[in-house]
């Protein structure tokens, strides 16, 4: 299959439009450490913030990782552009393929994170669960 100069160029605005969200992400995720840490230091005896704290390594992880290969992506479809446009249409091809690569690979990435964010939420959930029923108990 033959690609043209116009093909890579539509994944442009896709791509950015990842970045942005993966961003956006980012910056929530920074909050609720910021968070949790101004709450840690306040109680730092609770058991539960160390299990936050190994889930929220793991989504900062991710998010890197997300943000690392929509950027390659990005980066790779510049210069799949580049190679069509110096008539090099074996190099734009395999340029484009990689982009594709990089971003299904960011895409799979953002999923697991999102399977990571809704287990950080169930460890709440979870936790407050457990306190209710303790205070059921304690008022029996």
């Amino acid at each position: 299959m033959e690609i043209q100069l116009s093909t890579p160029a539509l994944l442009f605005p896709a791509i950015s439009l990842l970045l942005l969200a993966y961003t956006n992400r980012f910056l929530a995720l920074a909050a609720v450490i910021r968070g949790l840490h101004q709450t840690f230091r306040n109680n730092p005896e609770q058991t539960l913030y160390l299990r936050q704290i190994d889930q929220l390594r793991r989504r900062v992880k991710l998010t890197q990782s997300m943000q690392a290969f929509g950027v390659l992506s990005l980066l790779l479809c510049t210069l799949s552009m580049f190679a069509l446009f110096g008539g090099s249409r074996l190099g734009g091809n395999a340029l484009f393929s990689l982009s594709l690569i990089s971003m299904v690979v960011s895409l799979a990435l953002s999923l697991a994170e999102i399977y990571s964010s809704t287990d950080a939420l169930d460890l709440q959930l979870s936790d407050m669960q457990s306190d209710s029923q303790r205070a059921d108990r304690g008022a029996s």
